[in-house]
């Protein structure tokens, strides 16, 4: 059992470390205020959990099974980050004429920043199937399905907000030299332009 959980830890942290549109946003909302970091890691979090949950239940079959649905939550997905992409980089515009006065005064709320981190994840059907095909890997022989599956959907959640909170840490101590005006507007761009590639690259792909 000890063995099967060490296993099942390191690959979390390999799937954490991977770059992918949630990193980039809750990098983008630390950069605005530790408590829309935290907030946003919290709201991905629960969609790895309801994911997780759906795919103990079964039900994620049904969305690899179906083309037709697949399609749908894909165009879905797409459309939610190039959404991203688009108001990230509005806000780099609105902000190349602003003074050097930090992000303070643009924070968002904490229920717009769980929204997003929870939307973003939702609307990946990647996430779906990920989880349908990760979990049972580590289900230990003999155990319930369900409430092993619920267990390791759990603890996979939590140790992922316990990764993702260093990221929000990190940026929050680099936020003296990351709020400049110049820097800020930079990140800001690169954020907005690699949430529209990724939502153009989910939307073409087969």
């Amino acid at each position: 059992m000890l063995s099967t959980l060490l296993a099942f830890l390191g690959a979390c942290t390999l799937i954490a470390a991977s770059p992918g549109p949630s990193t980039v946003l809750i990098i983008k909302q630390s950069l605005r205020s530790r408590r829309s970091g935290f907030l946003t890691v919290l709201g991905n979090e629960t969609g790895v959990f309801v994911w997780g949950a759906v795919a103990a239940f079964g039900l994620t079959a049904l969305l690899a099974a179906s083309e037709m649905a697949y399609d749908v939550m894909r165009i879905v997905g797409a459309v939610v980050l190039i959404g991203f992409g688009v108001q990230t980089l509005r806000q780099a515009r609105r902000s190349a004429g602003a003074p050097d006065v930090g992000w303070e005064g643009t924070e968002k709320s904490g229920w717009a920043s769980y929204r997003g981190g929870l939307l973003l994840n939702l609307a990946n059907p990647k996430a779906a199937i990920f989880a349908m095909s990760f979990l049972p890997q580590f289900v230990p022989e003999g155990a319930p399905h369900l409430p092993a599956m619920l267990t390791l959907a759990a603890l996979w959640a939590v140790y992922e907000v316990g990764y993702y909170s260093l990221y929000v840490w990190f940026v929050g101590r680099m936020k003296t030299v990351l709020s400049r005006t110049g820097v800020r507007r930079r990140l800001e761009q690169v954020s907005g332009g690699v949430l529209l590639l990724l939502g153009a690259r989910l939307a073409l792909e087969g």
